[in-house]
């Protein structure tokens, strides 16, 4: 038994250590300088900054419909494409932003419009969607809705006459 643990580890030496040629002589030159230009490309990611992280409306009358425009510059070192700018809901509306790609030191814009329904003070996100690093950047619209002055004033049902 022993012979043949021995023989084995003999043959199992000899097929290891005969390889004649060196890994490294398989190595292209080439592929390995593309590789690193694609890996250090690969490593830059456009930045995506706003005019203003969040715009108040201040005090609107409720049903009173209000846009603004959200602008942005790519500062970083690859081209800016935005996939999707959506809010956080239907009453906000995103549009107008362009699905090319921004080149970097470039401008783009997008308007956000608000139906101005609610009560009190009214926050909504909007949530930009990109390939910068993070993947999603947030911008904000505020503001403080009062009611109509001249709604129909609604009735309120009456209470019983306690006797």
């Amino acid at each position: 038994m022993k012979k043949v643990v021995v023989l084995f580890s003999a043959l199992c030496m000899i097929a290891l250590t005969s390889c004649k040629e060196d890994a490294t002589s398989k190595v292209d030159d080439t592929k390995v300088a593309a590789a690193a230009v694609r890996d250090q490309a690969a490593s830059k990611f456009p930045v995506i900054e706003f005019d203003r992280a969040e715009h108040d409306f201040g005090e609107i009358i409720n049903g009173t419909p209000v846009e603004t425009v959200f602008s942005y510059k790519n500062t970083g070192d690859a081209p800016l494409v935005i996939t999707d700018v959506k809010s956080s809901c239907g009453c906000t509306i995103p549009k107008d932003w362009s699905r090319e790609p921004l080149a970097p030191g470039a401008e783009g814009k997008f308007t956000v419009k608000f139906n101005g329904k609610g009560n009190n003070k009214v926050s909504k996100s909007v949530t930009v969607t990109a390939n910068t690093e993070k993947g999603r950047e947030v911008v904000k619209i505020t503001a403080f809705v009062k009611p109509d002055p001249n709604a129909p004033v609604k009735a309120t049902p009456l209470s019983p006459v306690i006797k």
